[in-house]
């Protein structure tokens, strides 16, 4: 296989920054008003595709961040029950509560408040965007289909909302 041109291996290098191919291009030198054109045009190049699917590879394993573990921490969140981590009696979350239970928890704050009696205590536990989570990982498993599909025969006319009636 041939090599990358040297503009080329600079676009990978760049391209890895941000996974932006436009700015990628304009970073490596390519033109920056035609970058939005030439960028995706670069990326398309079997080569260059190649040696950014090698780096992604390599950055992957240097950082032990993988789909895999991506989809296991979404799991978490996207699994967790909030009464395995806090107590509601108490208000206070679990002593015991399991490490893949509290990687669920975004936030957990405690508020005293003086009084003449002692202090008021409040407390609490916010979870992670359990519902987020789950569209990310219904994503990846190809659950949702968002595209529009439109069967059968028939005719539509646009013209304007002239035939619209009036909302009094």
């Amino acid at each position: 296989m041939k090599k990358l041109t040297d503009r080329q291996q600079r676009f990978v290098e760049e391209y890895m920054v941000d996974l932006n191919a436009t700015q990628a291009a304009i970073r490596a030198g390519y033109s920056a008003k035609n970058a939005s054109k030439i960028g995706p045009e670069v990326l398309g190049k079997t080569r260059v595709r190649a040696a950014v699917d090698r780096a992604r590879a390599e950055q992957s394993t240097r950082t032990g961040i993988t789909a895999d573990r991506v989809l296991r921490e979404l799991a978490k969140i996207g699994f967790a029950d909030i009464t395995d981590v806090a107590d509601f009696d108490t208000a206070l979350a679990r002593k015991k509560a399991e490490r893949d239970d509290t990687a669920a928890i975004q936030t957990l704050k405690v508020k005293r408040t003086p009084t003449e009696e002692g202090y008021i205590v409040e407390r609490e536990i916010k979870m992670h965007d359990k519902v987020k989570s789950l569209d990310l990982i219904g994503r990846h498993l190809g659950i949702f289909d968002n595209k529009l599909k439109i069967e059968g025969e028939f005719q539509v006319n646009f013209t304007g909302d002239d035939n619209l009636p009036d909302d009094d």
